[in-house]
């Protein structure tokens, strides 16, 4: 795994990093087929709940760490005029 932004918050990233990939690759697993979609949004929301109780705090330590390594860098004014030039106003379709 990368080193993080600023070497305080790597501990942070690797923590999170391992508890995210553990998580995702259960995610990854197929639904059993011919569940209705009643069942399927209830599947995702067990999913979402189940990341939010392992790994939603880590996240939160390190996107704070983070926050602070870049505002500690001088790269906050960077950003914003780089979010003013590229807004993400939507999320484009995926290719055909």
């Amino acid at each position: 795994m990368a080193h993080s932004l600023s070497p305080e918050c790597t501990p942070l990233k690797i923590a999170y990093d391992s508890c995210f990939n553990a998580w995702f690759e259960g995610y990854l697993q197929p639904a059993p087929r011919g569940i209705s979609s009643e069942e399927r949004f209830k599947r995702t929301e067990q999913k979402r709940k189940e990341y939010d109780e392992r790994c939603g705090k880590l996240w939160e330590n390190y996107r704070a760490c983070l926050q602070k390594a870049v505002k500690d860098s001088g790269l906050t004014d960077m950003l914003k005029e780089a979010r003013l030039e590229n807004p993400l106003t939507s999320i484009p379709p995926p290719e055909p």
